[in-house]
């Protein structure tokens, strides 16, 4: 590993404004945080971490090289995501319309950490994003650029994840104020729905991998 101090440092900090900015990921945890509660939205952080840390490997190895390299196979990947998206928020708002139609018992932990996988895993722009971004802090060649990628790629998913942790008990809060508030409680399950929705619609509009220079 040829990663100095300062470089981590750096990276640190980079990552931090990066995740702590508003963006789909967190979009996604609010959403999972008022429909399943804190326990939700931790699993969901969770599921997402596990995920960011599949492409941090894949970036690290070169595979994630693939879905730039590949248009249709970046397409599929972003359509599948979308679609999945799409079909949580209306399953949602129906819920929301009819109350009935709710599963006795909510989701398990363990399948909220599967969806949330399956969300990151089906968001082809986390990969991209991490092979325009780790190269960044690095100038490694070899095996030594395996190292560096591998350690700053799950250096990022593990702030993220802290990050996240930190919006599912903002979101948990407000959920909680939400529940004492009857007239916006009728409204959180159309919320969830329209946060994903919402995601799945912005990341059909962006139908382009960028490119990478």
């Amino acid at each position: 590993m040829t990663l100095t101090a300062d470089t981590l440092s750096a990276f640190v900090m980079a990552t931090l404004i990066i995740s702590l900015s508003p963006g789909p990921s967190n979009l996604y945890i609010l959403a999972c945080t008022l429909g399943s509660g804190r326990t939700g939205g931790t699993a969901a952080a969770l599921g997402m971490a596990i995920g960011s840390s599949s492409y941090a490997l894949a970036t690290a190895f070169g595979l994630a090289a693939v879905i730039l390299y590949v248009p249709v196979f970046f397409l599929v990947i972003k359509f599948a995501g979308a679609g999945y998206l799409i079909f949580l928020g209306v399953t949602a708002l129906r819920y929301a319309k009819a109350p009935h139609l709710r599963k006795p018992v909510r989701a398990g932990t363990a399948d909220i950490v599967r969806r949330s996988l399956l969300v990151e895993l089906s968001n082809p722009k986390t990969a991209l994003f991490f092979i325009a971004f780790l190269p960044q802090f690095t100038n490694a060649t070899g095996t030594a650029l395996v190292n560096d990628l591998l350690v700053l790629g799950l250096l990022f998913s593990g702030i993220a994840l802290c990050c996240d942790l930190l919006v599912v008990q903002i979101s948990h809060q407000l959920g909680r104020w939400m529940t004492k508030n009857p007239r916006i409680a009728v409204r959180q399950e159309q919320v969830v729905g329209l946060i994903f929705i919402g995601l799945g619609i912005t990341l059909l509009i962006d139908t382009a991998p960028p490119a990478l220079h």
